[in-house]
């Protein structure tokens, strides 16, 4: 059989797709939050970083491409996965139910991942899409004039004056929706705990886990996890809280202050 054909049609096949796409997932939601944190900076900083993305045009779409199929593949192979284990289990349910030596991330893993794909559509409604925005701001996406050069690492994101989408903006006024900060909280933290039991497979199917690491890599992706889910709760939490407030002059800042007038942008 060849080679695509074992990945697709065996058992081992589907599990080194799952964990090849599942780390492809990883790298992806942990750049995610490194750019998101940039809320916590002045806003030309993550107002240029989504230009910059978006300025990659044809790229940008290739990428989104790869990470859907990544994300498709994942979830086909573990439908396809649970209907193999429920065929050789058979008809006949177990007695007794028991779980042994099993950790509640692994007894929830499908769970959460349903409720982390439900989140994923309607992450990508909300501020990819743009259909899911709050009313505060559905329909008054103003430009942020770039006051200075928006730089990452030093490399330049954005020219100086330069009109780029208000993302910054964006996720002020979302995360002031207590409805929304909530759902996001609720669902980064079953992706935490997704992930807990997924990088932990991980090692498993590609051979890295033996009892001589075993421990030191469940302790690894411990810490991963937990700072995970600690970043993405800080930014939610901290609009919610009014520990982050809005730049003086934004749109966020206006809108949330009472005044339904855009900000006039400087040319």
């Amino acid at each position: 059989m060849n080679l695509p054909g074992s990945l697709f049609h065996t058992s081992i096949g589907k599990k080194i797709l799952m964990a090849a796409t599942g780390l492809v997932m990883v790298g992806f939601v942990t750049g995610h939050l490194v750019g998101n944190l940039q809320i916590f900076f002045p806003p030309d900083r993550i107002n240029g970083y989504a230009h910059f993305l978006q300025s990659l045009g044809p790229a940008l779409w290739a990428i989104r491409l790869f990470l859907l199929a990544c994300v498709s593949i994942h979830v086909w192979t573990a439908v396809a996965l649970t209907i193999e284990s429920r065929a050789a289990r058979g008809p006949q349910e177990y007695g007794v139910k028991k779980w042994i030596n099993a950790t509640i991330s692994s007894r929830y893993m499908r769970l959460t991942g349903v409720v982390v794909l439900a989140f994923l559509l309607y992450h990508l409604a909300h501020f990819t899409i743009g259909w899911a925005q709050p009313g505060n701001f559905k329909g008054a996406l103003p430009h942020w004039t770039m006051l200075e050069d928006a730089r990452e690492f030093g490399v330049p994101l954005a020219s100086k004056g330069q009109e780029v989408p208000d993302l910054y903006s964006m996720i002020f006024l979302g995360f002031a929706s207590p409805v929304v900060s909530l759902f996001y909280i609720v669902a980064v933290g079953l992706l935490s705990v997704h992930l807990l039991h997924g990088i932990d497979s991980l090692f498993q199917t590609i051979g890295w886990r033996s009892a001589k690491w075993s421990g030191l890599l469940r302790k690894v992706t411990l810490v991963y996890c937990l700072l995970y889910f600690l970043g993405n709760l800080a930014i939610p939490g901290a609009i919610l809280t009014g520990l982050a407030k809005p730049a003086p002059g934004t749109f966020a800042a206006q809108k949330l202050a009472g005044n339904s007038a855009a900000p006039t942008v400087a040319h």
